[in-house]
């Protein structure tokens, strides 16, 4: 049953960040021979779906890249690109901790902002910086951390990608799949409940006929 616990955590915490901006799904695998999820969670990395706002500072990621982010100077990922400037001018996420380029703190003096595919920002006329974009390809060494967050255990690997300005990606939840993994585990916790409930039964038949014989 402790499995069956696991795993509905799992699915509340899929459910409940479905329309969290970036949200990877959480993913546990399948026991052959029982046929429970079970083990620790992987994140699913495939694309969620973008959403396009016109907004210059929204950025979505295409590809099984990360948006990198300084939270109390630790280096943190991000699918979040609900980006803004802050009042020292630095470019933010949406809980203020600093979007990291290829030189640190992104800085911007004007709100004329482009951005390419490769992530590479102009501020009016002046290229500033390059976004850092981090690949992971070992998806069990990431561990979500809340507020949109991720740490990554393993070595950064090479990003195919691309940035796409103005447009944020949305959670890559799948509610039908959810709803299927939800059908498939009540029905195993059912027959777990069934199978104690016959078992206890047949425990207490033989202890009250122990001195039928005697």
């Amino acid at each position: 049953m402790s499995d069956d616990v696991a795993a509905l955590d799992v699915i509340s915490q899929n459910v409940a960040n479905m329309r969290t901006a970036g949200y990877r799904a959480e993913r546990l695998k399948p026991d052959f021979r029982s046929g429970v999820l079970s083990g620790t969670p992987t994140l699913d990395l495939a694309d969620g779906t973008m959403d396009h706002t016109g907004a210059s500072l929204d950025l979505a990621i295409q590809g099984t890249g990360f948006f990198v982010v300084s939270v109390d100077g630790k280096e943190m990922l991000t699918r979040n690109g609900m980006f803004h400037i802050d009042a020292n001018q630095q470019l933010v996420d949406a809980a203020g901790h600093p979007v990291l380029g290829q030189s640190g703190p992104i800085t911007l003096a004007h709100s004329d902002v482009h951005i390419d595919a490769t992530g590479q920002i102009r501020d009016g006329n002046d290229a500033i910086d390059t976004l850092r974009v981090v690949g992971v390809d070992a998806p069990d060494q990431l561990r979500e951390a809340g507020g949109g967050l991720y740490t990554y255990g393993g070595s950064p690997a090479d990003w195919n990608g691309s940035v796409h300005q103005g447009a944020l990606e949305q959670s890559n939840v799948d509610p039908g799949n959810e709803m299927v993994r939800l059908m498939e585990l009540t029905r195993h916790a059912q027959s777990v409940q069934r199978a104690i409930l016959a078992y206890d039964q047949a425990m207490q038949s033989g202890i009250n006929h122990l001195g039928d014989n005697s």
